[in-house]
């Protein structure tokens, strides 16, 4: 369950692949860069427990990083390669990072990151300029065998929360041996069907939880991976024929932007090889997901779960087409729906999704957050509502705290209120979300301005430039309105769902 026992077994076979490029990196050369990355970590003092930082595009490097991290048992933690550097300089400083590996294919924000990072050591892989020093340059200089204390590391990840500050997941190490076993790459082969040597097809940012765990997984079982660096729905066909992927993971935008493609253009590829392609991160729109099941067959597979690992559902494509729209019925934890007194509701009442009997919450400085999603009975939340029904299926309505799901990206409306309100011509700003064809759901911003005889055309677009400069694009509205007054209550509580409601066209919302 490691990839170190794969170079000693199969050396010669392609851990992983750069769609693009064609750059191929086998077992034994991830095995010779992890342990030179590791040694290059010791130099630097960091013992286990201490955190790196990635901030890379989809780069040939990035698993090596990782793996050396993973080997030495450090944090590794994986940065949105959009965001901007005051977003960077906040998650770096709250993980503690000692160390940030970036490279110029993320943009100019590495260019203002060194100013705002000081005492944190700065590599670049690839092309690189100063003040960062080459990390293939620094790591060539050790050797390739294991480090002397090996143990096991792991991922620490993200996620925002209601607040729109990130809230670090940082697990408990074990202590234990680098090839202990992994839950996901145990679900990977047991539940989803990934063979030792399956051919895994990854078209998200490697700095997402599930790809960069997907794909790591798929190492450890001694598979291949071939990385897009960036997602287009032809390539994608073009490569599940060409290296007879036989799995995946996807986001139901991917989905959506396969099934556009003219069907003369989707005819031209064979896309028979595919036994399993995993998909998550967002609701998945019922006609898209029969559509993808009358093309590729029963191997669609979906399962519901957040980066802080408290439960997992899981449904095959034959229990969805018997159960349409339900995300699966819990595999690691029981699910339990509160209303809001906190009680246990029957099936079929929509209220607040729990888990029982999971992992428990641990959000890295953030202890009140843990106590709020979590109940008087232990059982854990991450915010979603929804049912299930008389077989324990579970049916997601909602996010109770409004989170947009857009393209697969988690984005938090709070943050973006929080920027808007403080630009001088706005008095009052919430953010929403609403449906979407192709993303699932855009971004929408309703302003209160401090003018309402303003010319709101040129004061959309002076507060969309400043978005853009605060925060990353997947963050900017892709739609901005005006009202005179935003509904909030006398203590200050924004009715949001008045807004929200407008733009799915429910009864009884407010119209902007």
């Amino acid at each position: 369950m490691h990839p170190a026992t794969h170079a000693r077994t199969h050396p010669d076979r392609a851990a992983y692949i750069m769609a693009g490029t064609g750059e191929t990196v086998t077992y034994a050369d991830l095995e010779a860069r992890s342990n030179q990355g590791a040694h290059l970590f010791r130099s630097l003092g960091l013992k286990a427990g201490d955190v790196i930082a990635i901030l890379l595009d989809n780069h040939p490097r990035y698993f090596e990083v990782a793996w050396a991290a993973q080997r030495a048992g450090l944090y590794y933690t994986c940065i949105s390669s959009k965001l901007q550097a005051a977003e960077i300089e906040y998650i770096m400083g709250d993980c503690e990072a000692k160390v940030l590996i970036t490279s110029t294919g993320v943009g100019a924000v590495v260019d203002e990151l060194p100013a705002l990072l000081k005492g944190i050591k700065l590599y670049m892989v690839g092309e690189t300029r100063a003040p960062y020093e080459s990390f293939e340059a620094a790591r060539a200089a050790f050797p390739t065998t294991p480090i002397a204390d090996e143990t096991a590391g792991s991922d620490m990840l993200y996620s925002s929360g209601t607040t729109g500050r990130p809230k670090g997941i940082k697990p408990a190490l074990t202590g234990g041996a680098i090839d202990e076993p992994n839950a996901l790459s145990m679900l990977a082969n047991q539940v989803f069907g990934f063979k030792p040597d399956c051919i895994y097809l990854s078209p998200a940012p490697l700095y997402h939880a599930a790809p960069l765990r997907w794909c790591m997984g798929v190492h450890r079982l001694g598979g291949t991976v071939v990385v897009m660096e960036k997602f287009d729905p032809e390539t994608a066909l073009g490569l599940i024929e060409k290296y007879k992927i036989d799995c995946g993971q996807f986001v139901p935008t991917h989905f959506v932007r396969m099934l556009k493609l003219p069907e003369e253009v989707r005819a031209k590829y064979d896309v028979s090889s595919m036994k399993s392609a995993v998909h998550a991160a967002a609701p998945c729109p019922i006609p898209v997901k029969e559509q993808m099941i009358a093309w590729w067959g029963p191997v669609i597979h979906e399962y519901y779960a957040g980066s802080e690992g408290n439960g997992f559902c899981y449904i095959s494509s034959q229990e969805w087409l018997n159960h349409k729209g339900s995300v699966g019925r819990g595999l690691t934890a029981e699910v339990k729906i509160c209303g809001e007194d906190g009680e246990p509701l029957p099936p079929r009442s929509e209220g607040l999704v729990y888990f029982s009997g999971g992992a428990p919450l641990a959000y890295h400085n953030d202890p009140g957050k843990v106590a709020e999603n979590t109940n008087k009975y232990g059982w854990t939340t991450l915010g979603d509502v929804g049912w299930v029904d008389e077989e324990g299926y579970l049916y997601l309505t909602d996010r109770k705290s409004f989170m947009i799901i857009s393209g697969g990206v988690n984005i938090y409306p709070q943050e973006i209120e929080n920027l808007l309100v403080t630009h001088p011509k706005v008095a009052d700003a919430a953010v929403v979300g609403a449906p979407d064809e192709e993303m699932g759901e855009k971004v929408v911003a309703v302003i209160q301005p401090m003018d309402w005889n303003a010319d709101h055309d040129s004061l959309r677009t002076e507060l969309m430039g400043y978005i853009r400069a605060n925060l990353s694009h997947v963050k900017t509205p892709r739609m901005m309105d005006f009202m005179q007054e935003l509904p909030r209550h006398p203590t200050g509580k924004l009715y949001k769902r008045l807004i929200r409601d407008a733009y799915w066209g429910k009864e009884g919302s407010r119209i902007v």
